[in-house]
């Protein structure tokens, strides 16, 4: 009896320890969305992640991918895709040990995994490996066997191909995952898709992808209220001869068969008002929908008409400053904001069209760009390259002007005794960073949201017209990247330009 005691009292102390581990976790996990719905992202990860662990170390497969998805999700939000394909390769570890250790498979749970290094790879317009995802995604929801993953495959599978522009597929996917959901009648499902479909034909500006959706959508709606309606007419149909039924058997009290019959004229009062009230809200909607066709048509005309102004306004330009003295400022400013201009259409136009590439060794690269300012900057500003003897496949004349153009700038606002730096950063095996920073005054932070965006401001040419960096976000986006300015940087200014190669 003696010996038995501290047993006990040793599997007491376990119960307890795992309850407190259990109820720790999960107030973890509650934390997190609490934050997450407040956008408190950086709060809400750390939590994300403390979460997975404690699941991790319970066993709790489950909910271990669930938080350590969501973390990863919000590394990528913020950019940082080395953490998240880490930790993803983490949850994976975790589910394939799971998976030997309980003898079993977890499909549901690499779906997840998997779903979201889809998005990853989407967000940094990988198609080839995005692609490589997606078929894993299949390969697990044809061994699931299970309906929601399907559904849930479809979708995602939808998504990829019109984010990388292939419509038929899309259609074709799209197509597929709608009958899906007709057959399991779950309209809500269908109607939420052709909504999300809409969203992103409005995020890639694809109007012909909008105006296809709509017309289906209209279709869509109109053919499931008609069954909808049938359904409930058929319903009422069915009430209405159980009525009958029930007054033939009950044909012995008069008064009874004359209350059903009151009952079922106000039925039938009632139907027809229903009726006449969706004929009356489905009216409404036909032409509602005709006004947002018709806008969505005027917008876009306005567009083209944008467009093509924008590209003819230089040769507008030209024969009036040919007339005025060149040497003058106002006159060269003018014709440097013509050029801007005709350049930055050309660019847009040609976004999916990009540079050719070669092998460069960046640490020369880099000197050689930083050696082109050195007689631009004030008395005793240091210039720092640091890059290491790497060859990686560039486009030397366009990534050359952009960094160009950049420390041109911070020359410019570096005074004498600063400092202004070019650093080269490997942040993956096909992502690569160029950061230059200067001890400048900075960018005030009413204007910093606005800078890669032209005409913002009406400004006196001489001073600059405000493309240069527009113009460098377009030809970054040309070559697989993107520009942006670190607003965490407080010694003066930072600009990370990142490739994908």
């Amino acid at each position: 009896m003696k010996k038995s005691i501290p047993i006990l009292l040793a599997v007491l102390l376990c119960l307890c320890t795992q309850t407190f581990a259990q109820n720790r976790a999960d107030e973890l996990m509650k934390q997190a969305q609490e934050n997450l719905a407040k956008k408190e992202y950086i709060k809400a990860r750390y939590l994300f992640l403390q979460a997975y662990n404690a699941f991790a170390t319970q066993e709790n497969y489950a909910q271990a991918v669930k938080c350590g998805v969501n973390a990863s999700a919000l590394y990528h939000r913020e950019n940082y895709y080395k953490e998240a394909f880490e930790l993803l390769r983490n949850a994976e570890l975790l589910v394939r040990t799971g998976e030997q250790k309980l003898k079993k498979d977890f499909p549901d749970l690499r779906f997840r995994i998997n779903k979201e290094r889809l998005q990853m790879y989407i967000s940094l317009r990988n198609p080839t490996r995005a692609k490589e995802q997606l078929n894993r995604l299949e390969e697990t929801a044809k061994a699931a066997q299970n309906d929601s993953l399907s559904n849930d495959f479809l979708y995602t599978q939808a998504s990829y191909y019109y984010t990388f522009g292939m419509n038929s597929q899309g259609d074709t996917a799209f197509k597929k995952l709608i009958e899906q959901y007709k057959q399991q009648k779950n309209y809500a499902k269908a109607d939420e898709c052709y909504q999300n479909l809409i969203n992103i034909a409005l995020r890639a500006n694809d109007t012909e992808l909008m105006a296809r959706t709509y017309d289906k959508y209209i279709t869509w709606t109109d053919s499931v209220k008609a069954l909808t309606a049938q359904k409930e007419l058929n319903a009422l149909k069915k009430k209405y001869n159980e009525s009958l039924t029930i007054i033939q058997e009950k044909d012995d009290s008069l008064s009874s068969k004359q209350h059903i019959i009151t009952g079922l004229c106000v039925l039938a009062a009632i139907l027809a008002a229903a009726l006449v009230a969706g004929a009356i809200i489905l009216l409404r909607f036909i032409l509602l929908t005709r006004k947002q066709k018709k806008a969505i048509g005027i917008a876009n005309e306005h567009n083209e008409l944008k467009t093509e102004f924008i590209q003819n306004i230089s040769a507008q330009m030209e024969p009036t400053l040919d007339t005025l003295d060149p040497k003058l400022p106002g006159v060269q400013a003018l014709r440097t904001f013509s050029a801007h201009i005709q350049e930055l259409s050309e660019l847009e136009n040609s976004l999916s069209e990009p540079y050719e590439m070669q092998e460069e060794n960046i640490s020369a690269f880099c000197e050689n760009v930083m050696n082109k300012i050195r007689g631009k900057v004030q008395e005793n500003v240091s210039l720092i390259v640091n890059a290491p003897k790497l060859n990686i496949k560039i486009n030397p004349e366009h990534l050359e002007r952009i960094l160009l153009h950049l420390l041109e700038n911070a020359a410019e606002y570096t005074p004498a005794g600063g400092k202004i730096g070019l650093d080269f950063k490997k942040r993956g095996a096909h992502t690569h960073q160029f950061i230059i920073s200067d001890t400048g005054c900075g960018i005030a932070e009413e204007q910093r949201e606005n800078i890669f965006k032209p005409f913002t401001e009406v400004k006196d040419l001489t001073q600059g017209d405000g493309l240069g960096l527009p113009i460098c976000a377009l030809i970054a986006a040309k070559m697989d990247g993107s520009l942006a300015l670190d607003n965490s940087y407080a010694k003066g200014t930072r600009f990370v330009l990142e490739l994908h190669t």
